[in-house]
């Protein structure tokens, strides 16, 4: 019995933690996003294209580390006087 409350408790934590993961990765793609659209450099065809402190930030939550990635680009999106997107 103390088994299967063990295992139980292991499952629950492990799905929680690939919860907040996703959480994490969907919100540093929609700080990425934001950065692009409202701190980005003017393209040649009219869109905006990202600067190196966005790339830099995209790069490190595509690769897994949201921590970091996360960082980089709040820290960009309000040292240009904007408000990061809500969570």
């Amino acid at each position: 019995m103390t088994r299967l409350i063990s295992l139980f408790l292991l499952s629950s934590f492990v799905a929680c933690s690939a919860a907040a993961q996703s959480d994490d990765a969907a919100y540093c793609k929609k700080l990425g996003d934001y950065a692009t659209r409202y701190l980005g450099d003017a393209g040649g065809n009219g869109a905006t294209r990202p600067d190196f402190d966005i790339l830099d930030g995209t790069a490190k939550c595509n690769k897994g580390d949201t921590a970091g990635g996360i960082a980089i680009l709040e820290k960009k999106i309000r040292s240009k006087g904007f408000t990061p997107p809500p969570r």
